[in-house]
């Protein structure tokens, strides 16, 4: 795995490193945003992990442009803990986010669940196969969507893993434990709103106040339906 890090602080990059050298993983360190940006446009990254405090370009601005550009799974490190800057990293487009101080154990941890998500499990392949509903078309093995024909190019890759698990499971109520089980493949310790985040950015892109698609089922969780009957959103 080829991993970027944007990260100023070199005694948290020395320890990444070994941890990398340990899981066989390669690793490019670099201590700026602006530097990060110009080697996230040289290289081909199977994840990107970013500091929020850097200099020159903090981590959300180079988060954005590079979620404009491209779809590669992104880890958000701050040592912000409010909710409203960890929001901010997510709509920005990050993948998930871990606070400082962290366990190495921990940040592993992440890198592998986010990685698995993205790449196409091929026990569950379609066998190049879409799968449709009224509105949408959706392949996992290519991550290609489209909707009423048009090709959706703007869904981060855990919007387009929320979005595939709805279409697959239509008329069917989650909980937020559920998505974040079954979507992020592991837990968040009671980070449920980064659920909440990534379905009202999903809503945008795919539907409208008339037709939201998806629907909040209060007290519980949500559902995705397409039909006619109006469910509070």
């Amino acid at each position: 795995m080829n991993i970027l890090v944007v990260e100023d602080n070199e005694s948290v990059c020395s320890m990444l490193e070994m941890f990398f050298m340990k899981e066989g993983y390669q690793g490019k360190f670099v201590h700026d945003g602006q530097s990060g940006f110009e080697y996230f446009n040289k290289g081909n990254w199977d994840l990107i992990i970013l500091d929020w405090m850097l200099p020159i370009m903090d981590g959300v601005t180079l988060c954005r442009k590079i979620r404009e550009l491209s779809k590669v799974p992104i880890i958000m490190l701050t040592a912000k803990d409010s909710e409203s800057d960890q929001v901010l990293g997510l709509e920005m487009g990050a993948d998930d986010y871990v606070t400082k101080p962290f366990s190495p154990l921990t940040l592993m941890a992440r890198i592998k669940a986010v990685t698995r998500r993205f790449h196409v499990d091929t026990s569950e392949q379609e066998e190049g196969q879409f799968i449709s509903s009224n509105y949408f078309k959706i392949s996992k093995e290519s991550r290609e969507a489209y909707f009423d024909g048009v090709l959706l190019t703007n869904l981060t890759p855990k919007e387009f893993d929320l979005l595939y698990y709805f279409i697959k499971n239509p008329k069917q109520v989650f909980s937020r434990e559920q998505l974040l089980d079954k979507v992020w493949g592991y837990q968040f310790y009671g980070d449920e709103r980064t659920v909440d985040v990534h379905i009202k950015r999903l809503r945008k892109k795919i539907g409208n106040t008339d037709q939201p698609f998806i629907h909040t089922v209060w007290g519980v969780g949500y559902k995705f339906d397409e039909s006619a009957e109006h469910y509070e959103s």
